[in-house]
């Protein structure tokens, strides 16, 4: 089996790993200026995606070009993820020489996609039989509908990790899968980093954005609209709180109420989205809600577009008011000028802004001590450590440890 890594190595952002040139795992964009792609364009018989955030599906569409039509393979949730953040896309960058597909290759998702359910084999390429792979999902604990993608050709079992979670989320569980594999293709994303203790975390969340509502601010909760925004209703709900729910993730969230099996919880995702108050953005509705002290969940999570730069400005000037930032901010983007330096840049200024701004960890991501008792499984197989700032050292840390580890660059080609 030979391995090609065409990204997500060595950097977390457009994970495309290809195998013997035939099956394709993710094809994702890195979110940058301008968006960065995988590092060729492969022809691949067949498809398989982890997860639906832009970093593994946004680049799918592209694969679609002229007569080309491999079978793309993803859980329920992952197609219809893949088609909101396709669609995205060309909103943002659909008349540009940046994005690499038309809205005629997002609509041939719907003639090639096959959908599955987790832990239930099936045929890709042909089959084992006919030198294709049999290909198995097994639920990753990151987002609805994510998965560690296992692929056995008849000599060698590949497992995938995707991004993955060991711990329990309101929105869905830790993984408990543990597939036998020859090859670990494993995320690194917080490889250095323990999170915090997550009950704490969301009491100390719940508490700060009542107390402020109390005082009689407002509090603003930048969230990705994939996965953060619906555990933050989650947690909200869970602290007795009303939200209001603004941009992207307004679609996403009703969305996955038609996929409760993908869910921990389904009874209480309902009780949450029936707590919560949906944002048209119509008639200045916006200005008006930044006026409440009111908890509004809005995109974007890293605060570089969307409904969020219309309610930062109205509350940016009041310390009374918060900003929750809920998730890792990238160095360069505005959210983490925010964190870093207290001011953003608004409507083509950088202005200061005097509200209060908080730092929570609800990471979906597994951290060092996740990583490590994830692969203590796997101490017999090879391990090549991806999609991290750290990859490297990772990989050195797992070899001081006994484990076969490695840290493929991008572009390069490994037989396993």
């Amino acid at each position: 089996m030979e391995l090609e890594f065409l990204g997500g190595a060595r950097e977390v952002g457009r994970s495309a790993l290809l195998v013997d040139g035939a099956l394709l795992v993710d094809y994702g964009l890195m979110t940058a200026e301008p968006p960065q792609y995988p590092v060729r364009d492969p022809e691949p018989e067949a498809v398989v995606v982890s997860h639906g955030h832009l970093d593994h599906v946004g680049a799918v569409p592209a694969l679609l070009k002229g007569d080309r039509r491999p079978a793309i393979h993803w859980t329920p949730p992952t197609g219809e993820l893949a088609r909101t953040l396709a669609e995205d896309t060309l909103k943002l960058h659909g008349n540009s020489p940046l994005c690499p597909f038309g809205a005629e290759h997002v609509a041939r998702l719907g003639e090639v996609e096959r959908r599955h359910g987790y832990d239930e084999p099936f045929a890709v390429a042909g089959g084992v039989d006919d030198g294709g792979y049999e290909v198995t999902l097994f639920s990753a604990g990151h987002i609805p509908g994510s998965a560690h993608v296992l692929v056995d050709d008849g000599e060698t079992r590949l497992l995938y990790t995707g991004d993955f979670h060991t711990d329990d989320q309101r929105l869905v569980a830790g993984t408990t899968a543990r597939p036998d594999a020859d090859v670990v293709v494993c995320e690194s994303t917080y490889a250095d980093v323990t999170h915090e203790d997550r009950a704490a975390v969301e009491s100390s969340w719940g508490d700060r954005v009542e107390r402020t509502t109390w005082e009689g601010g407002t509090v603003v909760a930048p969230a990705f609209a994939i996965g953060r925004t619906q555990e933050l209703l989650l947690v909200a709900a869970a602290n007795g709180l009303t939200p209001y729910v603004d941009g992207m993730g307004v679609g996403v969230t009703k969305m996955l109420r038609r996929y409760p099996s993908f869910l921990r919880d389904p009874e209480a995702f309902r009780e949450a989205m029936g707590r919560a108050r949906f944002v048209t953005g119509r008639d200045g509705q916006r200005k008006r809600i930044a006026a409440e002290n009111a908890l509004i969940v809005t995109t974007s999570g890293m605060l570089a577009g969307g409904p969020v730069h219309t309610y930062l400005p109205e509350i940016r000037a009041n310390p009374t008011n918060l900003v929750t930032l809920t998730g890792y901010q990238v160095e360069g983007t505005p959210g983490r000028e925010l964190q870093d330096r207290g001011q953003l840049e608004l409507n083509g200024r950088v202005q200061p802004v005097s509200a209060r701004v908080g730092s929570y960890d609800f990471s979906a991501h597994a951290d060092r001590g996740g990583l490590e008792s994830f692969l203590e499984e796997y101490r017999d197989a090879r391990v090549l450590v991806n999609h991290g700032d750290r990859c490297e050292a990772f990989a050195a840390d797992l070899r001081a440890d006994g484990v076969a580890a490695s840290a493929p660059e991008i572009g390069e080609r490994i037989e396993v």
